[in-house]
């Protein structure tokens, strides 16, 4: 034994390295799927940039996937060769310990049916936010050995709130590190994103029009991207023709300077809009962003003065909903008002805004709307939306009359499009 004893040392150097490691809480996540591919990706939210695209290697992972073994140095790994429409167990290990794992279910190279989640202003880290993701887990649950699953995750911005002293006194805690994600993004939706992709757009909270130019940053290295590309706006397809999907940036966040519009009718953004929007062969083009273009408020009235370029796009190619946030409660458009769109804003998913608004719903162009905390479960069935909030709490929706309204709200393609009504 005495022999050995040059050799504590080294050995106490390396347990105080690897000490940490086992300490850390590791979350293990889907950042893209498709019909034969799937991106896992891991990391821990614990520090400045420990999670996301930018984040240094923990080591040699090993991914165990639809009975192949690889391993890869990089915090995340690209698995092809898939089947479509298949579930697949995955576990990710990182020197001899399980990191996590999930289960992911491949999207079908040919669909008429789809259902996903719509989510707003959740990034609280507050027990509301806790509760709604129950729920979604508890529906996921419900669907997932079904032959209509909950596919993905739509996020409509304001994805991480500033805490109170983080925003007045600017020492942080905005969402510019990664441990500003930990109980705001990564651990409420933990289940979810084991086997779902989380897309989402940018709000105000997520940059420097609210908030820090550091959100911005940490949003681009962190927020899952079809394709694998982060960006400020961009596209994916369901189902080979069923629905596109346009994640859009209707921010002034920037990455640095003063905050400027970022969806100008001269800009980048909107001139890929103008070939994208029109390229699009899809049964429904489904938009989706922070700022709606309609609101009854109470604090934020709709932003079509700004969006009306956007608007006359989606009403020139066709596109009938129109999912958006900002607001922090429940409103649908009365689409016979608003260019033959249903407009959705769904700003409630940690957030609250219950003032009462029913007065200033016509003048508004709202048909529906509710004060309470919820998340959106959308289905689409050939040319039939289903849209249906969901709380943990019972959701009392009414229309400017002050009449109680039953989901779903229907929105039917093509003579119907954008007339949505209760089912009841």
């Amino acid at each position: 034994m005495r022999g050995h004893f040059h050799l504590l040392p080294r050995l106490a150097a390396v347990l105080a390295l690897a000490a940490p490691l086992f300490a850390q809480k590791f979350y293990t996540y889907v950042t893209d799927l498709g019909p034969n591919t799937c991106e896992i990706t891991w990391g821990t939210a614990d520090g400045k940039n420990t999670i996301g695209r930018s984040a240094p290697s923990h080591g040699i992972a090993t991914i165990k996937i639809a009975g192949r073994t690889m391993s890869t140095e990089g915090t995340s790994i690209v698995v092809g060769n898939l089947l479509p429409d298949h579930v697949y167990p995955f576990e990710v290990d990182l020197a001899n310990r399980r990191l996590g794992g999930g289960e992911v279910r491949t999207w079908p190279s040919q669909s008429t049916h789809l259902v996903f989640f719509v989510l707003g202003d959740f990034g609280t880290g507050n027990s509301i936010q806790f509760n709604i993701a129950r729920v979604m887990w508890e529906e996921f649950q419900r669907r997932q050995h079904s032959d209509n699953p909950v596919r993905f995750i739509l996020g409509m911005g304001d994805t991480i709130y500033g805490d109170v002293a983080g925003f007045l006194l600017g020492i942080g805690h905005t969402g510019k590190e990664d441990k500003d994600w930990d109980k705001k993004f990564f651990a409420p939706y933990e289940s979810l994103m084991q086997r779902v992709p989380f897309f989402g757009v940018l709000g105000n909270h997520d940059g420097n029009e609210t908030e820090s130019h550091g959100d911005l940053t940490q949003f681009l290295d962190n927020m899952p991207y079809p394709g694998g590309k982060p960006g400020r706006y961009f596209e994916f397809s369901y189902g080979g023709g069923l629905a596109d999907f346009f994640g859009l940036d209707s921010t002034a966040n920037t990455l640095s300077g003063p905050a400027q519009p970022f969806y100008l009718a001269n800009g980048a953004e909107f001139h890929w809009m103008q070939t994208v929007f029109p390229a699009s062969k899809a049964q429904w083009k489904i938009p989706f962003m922070h700022h709606p273009p309609y609101s009854a408020g109470p604090l934020h009235p709709g932003s079509l003065q700004q969006l009306q370029h956007w608007v006359d796009l989606f009403a020139a190619t066709g596109v009938k909903v129109v999912f958006s946030g900002h607001e922090h409660n429940l409103q649908l458009s009365d689409p016979r008002a608003t260019y033959g769109i249903q407009f959705v804003v769904s700003g409630a998913g940690g957030e609250l805004r219950p003032n009462d608004i029913q007065s200033k719903l016509r003048a508004a162009h709202i048909a529906y709307w509710a004060g309470q905390n919820h998340f959106l479960v959308v289905e689409i069935d050939g040319p039939t939306m289903r849209i249906t909030p969901m709380s943990f709490v019972k959701l009392n929706i009414r229309d400017a009359n002050g009449n109680v309204a039953t989901p779903p709200f229907i929105v039917t393609l093509p003579q119907a499009a954008g007339t949505a009504r209760p089912q009841g």
